[in-house]
């Protein structure tokens, strides 16, 4: 009875471990790029004219649309979202 005790705990044990050490490798060290122009295209492009318009985008680039539409024609070009300013990260504690 205290073997089969002595596994379960050192089991769970190693279950927390393992799942603190992927917790913490998905947080810290790993830092996501940025999609692409092509790859937003396929998300956001609803009418796949090869534009992002203002109603077909969405989080960051619909808030900060104005700043990144250089020529305020209503359209985010691949060329006005390599020039626009980059997200700020989380800040860090």
């Amino acid at each position: 009875m205290k073997l089969i005790t002595l596994k379960t705990g050192l089991l769970f044990t190693l279950m927390i471990a393992l799942g603190t050490l992927a917790a913490n490798a998905q947080s810290k060290g790993e830092r996501r790029e940025p999609p692409t122009f092509k790859e937003l295209l396929e998300q956001m492009d609803k009418n796949e004219d090869g534009q992002l318009a203002k109603d077909e985008v969405k989080g960051p680039l619909q808030n900060g649309f104005d700043k990144i539409d250089l020529d305020k024609d209503g359209f985010i070009t691949e060329e006005e979202l390599e020039k626009a300013p980059k997200p700020k990260g989380r800040p860090r504690n």
